[in-house]
């Protein structure tokens, strides 16, 4: 009688979540008669293994009465983390995250060295830059949150440097090839749905400003809107990012032509495995009667601490804005501190 009146009770009040242990308490004997009974118990193998099974027991009575709350909660994904979309992840407003990748090559090296840059309207640069094959190249790429609407909608400003710096080419006094400025502005909405087997993070409508800051003839620069979407499942991540080239007035266009050779997208690819991060970017024109694009595979594994060896193969047109029509393919190892997730 007993039993069932107090479930009836306790349904009623709160849900049962109390129920079970109403019930085990009826069913199961008190420490103290567990002890009386063990010690009855005249054989000394026999005692022993009464009392570890009456341990066992209330272990068990033990584990099965932890609170909900206290179970563990599922751990943020890489892209949920590095784009604050799981719970937990956020960081508060105008605090400094990575970007794009944030890496150092010491020892970058080309098949072709791009010493006369051209284009349509800038020409063909008469004298050669006397570049060398080796050089260093790194980038820096940062975001801040600026705002931030009920966890649906983030709006994030970024900056993103990449150079080429002339290290090892003492004859014309180690300059920087070419220096590439990139501030970004991002909208940033937080979804959740599937597709094709892959979940829909977020999708980021943003505005994009990329120059070289030089003069003419060898200033390049360029303005896109575009729309990338992330998805994600398990350790892959997969960022696709459609855009459109805002127009220029021929005449104060450094390069008219650039979308013929860095195309109308990239999509970027991620995978990790165990501590090991890969990468593949690749870009299009999406002219299969004259094709250009380009492709860059990465590497990155633990070394010391958060400091991670770093590979880099790119193959293409567009490595650096100065080359956006020029075709060349480099290899580089150095070091990464921050990846794309």
């Amino acid at each position: 009688m007993m039993r069932w009146w107090a479930q009836l009770i306790c349904a009623a009040s709160v849900g049962c979540f109390a129920c079970p242990h109403v019930a085990r308490a009826q069913e199961s004997p008190s420490s103290g008669s567990i002890e009386t009974s063990c010690r009855s118990v005249e054989s000394d193998v026999e005692r022993l293994k009464c009392y570890d099974a009456a341990a066992a027991q209330q272990g068990g009575d033990e584990r099965e009465s932890v609170p909900i709350s206290q179970a563990t909660k599922p751990q943020p994904s890489l892209m949920g983390t590095r784009w604050e979309l799981d719970e937990g992840t956020q960081q508060g407003l105008f605090s400094i995250r990575p970007h794009k990748q944030n890496y150092l090559l010491p020892a970058r090296y080309t098949t072709d060295v791009n010493n006369q840059p051209s284009s349509p309207t800038q020409g063909t640069l008469p004298q050669s830059l006397g570049a060398i094959n080796t050089e260093v190249k790194f980038q820096f790429s940062l975001k801040v949150k600026a705002l931030e609407i009920k966890n649906r909608l983030d709006l994030w400003i970024a900056y993103t440097q990449l150079s080429f710096f002339q290290m090892y080419n003492k004859s014309i006094s180690a300059p920087f090839r070419e220096n590439n400025y990139e501030p970004e502005l991002m909208s940033v909405i937080h979804t959740d749905y599937n597709l094709f087997g892959l979940t829909g993070r977020f999708i980021n409508v943003g505005l994009v400003h990329q120059s070289n800051g030089r003069g003419d003839p060898l200033s390049r620069s360029w303005n896109r809107v575009y729309a990338q979407f992330g998805f994600e499942r398990d350790g892959f991540g997969l960022l696709v990012r459609p855009w459109y080239r805002i127009r220029e007035d021929w005449t104060e266009d450094n390069n008219p032509d650039i979308t013929n050779f860095l195309g109308y997208g990239d999509l970027v690819a991620t995978y990790q495995w165990r501590r090991h991060m890969f990468s593949l970017l690749l870009r299009s024109n999406v002219n299969f009667w004259n094709f250009h694009g380009a492709a860059q595979f990465d590497w990155s594994f633990p070394l010391y601490h958060h400091l991670r060896g770093y590979v880099q193969i790119f193959t293409g047109y567009g490595e650096s804005l100065i080359d956006y029509n020029h075709y060349q393919t480099t290899i580089g190892a150095g070091f990464l501190l921050f990846d794309w997730m």
